[in-house]
């Protein structure tokens, strides 16, 4: 097991078919966590995704693709993502993020962070029907640091 984990996990009042699709559709996707996307993501794609933080930009390699189940990429920089959806009652789904191969701790910290808030966006988008623009004003805020 490596060590340098990330991880974010939360239940998502929505079916976890709609949770696995707002990751890999490109008109939902835009709503809660990136600002543009080349496609989607399907089974072997490479994307690029453009975050909200200006100037951040990713291209994304699809690992693993298992809808609606899982979900695997890795980013050019080493760092592999891993995520699992699965049913949680009726109507509901939970999500656990595991990302890895970071070279700091301080990485660590901030992908929990990052990815803490983009699923906190989603299930506001998911079960309220809007953003909460958790990930766009988090955005500002880095973008303001730089």
């Amino acid at each position: 097991m490596e060590t340098n984990q990330a991880k974010a996990e939360l239940l998502i009042r929505s079916s976890v078919e709609s949770v696995f699709d707002a990751f890999v559709n490109p008109q939902t996707i835009v709503k809660f966590w990136l600002d543009g996307t080349s496609g989607p993501v399907t089974p072997g794609a490479t994307v690029t995704w453009n975050f909200m933080v200006p100037g951040a930009r990713e291209t994304v390699k699809v690992t693993a693709f298992s809808a609606p189940s899982h979900l695997a990429f890795g980013w050019s920089d080493g760092v592999k993502v891993d995520m699992q959806f699965r049913q949680h009652g009726p109507g509901a789904s939970v999500v656990l993020v595991v990302a890895s191969g970071f070279k700091e701790l301080a990485q660590v910290v901030d992908a929990a962070e990052g990815f803490s808030i983009v699923l906190c966006d989603l299930k506001t988008l998911l079960e309220l029907g809007a953003s909460a623009n958790l990930v766009r004003d988090k955005a500002a805020l880095l973008g303001a640091a730089k």
